[in-house]
């Protein structure tokens, strides 16, 4: 691939303003995909449904063609319905991905009397990432870069290089993370997602930091080793993160600011192409 030739950027997001609350995450996951366009590349934006978005407000429609598949995981079915909106003020439109079982709550991650985080994260993050990869194979869409943010897609990168191997839908894509000093996650998952990865064929080795433990540290170690390259969405990040980031030895976007990031984020994503075209 010639450097500046348009790429197809897949971004796939936890959340993104104005379908959830503003928070440095949502805010900067609006802010992507403009950038990209402004590159001149094609974009396609994926996010949960999550069941406190309202869709008579932001007109989600759904679209048939995409949906009625059913993703199994640890031997238990979940329809997968796709909807639709177009970002206000903009010419994208995000994919939602949805479940009436997983994402029909009024809360994103966590019940909101209790505080405490849903008991299923992990199967609903597995049946995100999936739901993802099963979409954009039916729209037949190659993706030449995979850009994921937030703690929620954490399993994306890992899922499209393991489980789908052998799909050149996605052989070639770049897998670029945004990661965060305070992610939002849980500290810890449960151990229930072991049964779940073997039932997708995974072993210990492919999870191998979750493997000791299922913390949301181990998380986005495993998110690093599955991916190309890291921009910083805060200024720092934890120490832990910082120095296994450092230990990675892949590229690394430092914080940008809202004047600097467009021409930044831009010139990673083709020196990130360029560099693999080179070795090609």
């Amino acid at each position: 691939m010639l450097l500046n030739q348009k790429r197809k950027v897949l971004y796939v997001f936890q959340e993104i303003i104005p379908y959830v609350e503003e928070n440095p995450i949502s805010i900067l996951n609006r802010k992507y995909p403009s950038i990209a366009v402004e590159g001149n590349n094609e974009v396609r934006i994926f996010m949960p449904r999550f069941g406190c978005i309202n869709e008579r407000r932001h007109q989600l429609h759904e679209v048939i063609r995409l949906s009625g598949l059913k993703i199994v995981i640890n031997d238990v079915d979940y329809p997968l319905i796709i909807k639709v909106a177009s970002l206000p003020s903009a010419r994208m439109q995000v994919y939602f991905i949805e479940n009436d079982v997983l994402f029909s709550r009024k809360a994103l991650f966590k019940d909101k009397e209790t505080g405490k985080f849903f008991n299923d994260n992990d199967e609903r993050a597995i049946f995100f990432a999936r739901g993802v990869a099963e979409t954009i194979k039916k729209l037949g869409w190659k993706p030449d870069i995979v850009h994921c943010v937030g703690w929620f897609s954490m399993l994306v990168p890992m899922y499209l290089k393991k489980f789908y191997d052998d799909d050149p839908m996605f052989t070639d894509a770049k897998y670029i993370f945004t990661l965060f000093e305070n992610e939002g996650g849980p500290k810890t998952l449960s151990k229930k997602i072991f049964e779940k990865f073997e039932f997708d064929g995974f072993n210990k080795k492919d999870y191998k930091h979750l493997a000791e433990e299922p913390t949301l540290l181990n998380l986005t170690k495993t998110a690093i080793d599955y991916s190309d390259a890291i921009v910083y969405g805060s200024e720092k990040l934890s120490p832990d993160v910082e120095k296994y980031i450092k230990k990675s030895g892949l590229p690394v976007l430092p914080f940008k600011n809202d004047l600097e990031l467009p021409q930044a984020l831009n010139d990673f994503m083709n020196q990130l192409v360029e560099e693999e075209s080179v070795v090609d």
